[in-house]
């Protein structure tokens, strides 16, 4: 019977979507390794980096569509997501490709981002999703950097092309702050709280 029940509990938690997390956490040092070597390989970063973003995508839509939404995908999910963009914009910065103030913006936002979902699931049992503005903001983002990639954004360009990813995620950040503070709430079809971020 304990035997059973760990294999349910490992089939419950290597299912598509989080396997999906899996390959995109595991894609990221490569990513890292193909833009410290900037310019070369360039396409073939470009591509790694847009496969690494559609995971993002398909694994959120098979786990809603399909309810394979499991605490270890709520949790290790937007982790993943997070560790994705601020490795991204560091190693821009490195190799020369942004200013520092975007990678510093990501590593502060994101690490609040992250240590306020994991303090709602764990505390209140509350799941923060991305709303609109963190959607457009996650694709703008996704747009910077393809931008870079091509070599488009030189010069002042290259200073703010990431103020409109930015901007998006600020209001989102807001807008999730404003929750927390009481302000909105949203609740989930099983009738639990439900908060966007």
């Amino acid at each position: 019977m304990e035997r059973n029940s760990k294999n349910k509990q490992l089939t419950v938690v290597f299912n598509i979507p989080n396997i999906l997390t899996m390959i995109r956490l595991l894609a990221i040092a490569p990513l890292a390794i193909m833009i410290s070597s900037w310019p070369e390989n360039r396409m073939a970063t470009l591509w790694l980096f847009l496969l690494i973003w559609v995971t993002d995508f398909l694994d959120g839509f098979i786990a809603r569509r399909f309810n394979m939404m499991t605490d270890f995908g709520k949790l290790f999910d937007p982790f993943v997501d997070k560790l994705f963009q601020v490795v991204t914009a560091f190693m821009l910065y490195t190799v020369g490709l942004t200013p520092f103030w975007v990678p510093l913006y990501y590593v502060i936002r994101e690490t609040f981002m992250l240590f306020g979902s994991m303090l709602l699931l764990t505390r209140r049992d509350v799941v923060v999703y991305a709303d609109r503005f963190g959607k457009v903001a996650t694709f703008l983002f996704v747009v910077a950097v393809v931008v870079m990639f091509f070599g488009k954004a030189e010069g002042l360009l290259g200073q703010v092309i990431f103020i409109p990813a930015v901007l998006c995620s600020l209001i989102a950040t807001v807008n999730y702050i404003s929750k927390q503070a009481g302000f909105r709430k949203v609740k989930n079809d099983s009738g639990k709280d439900k908060e966007d971020a």
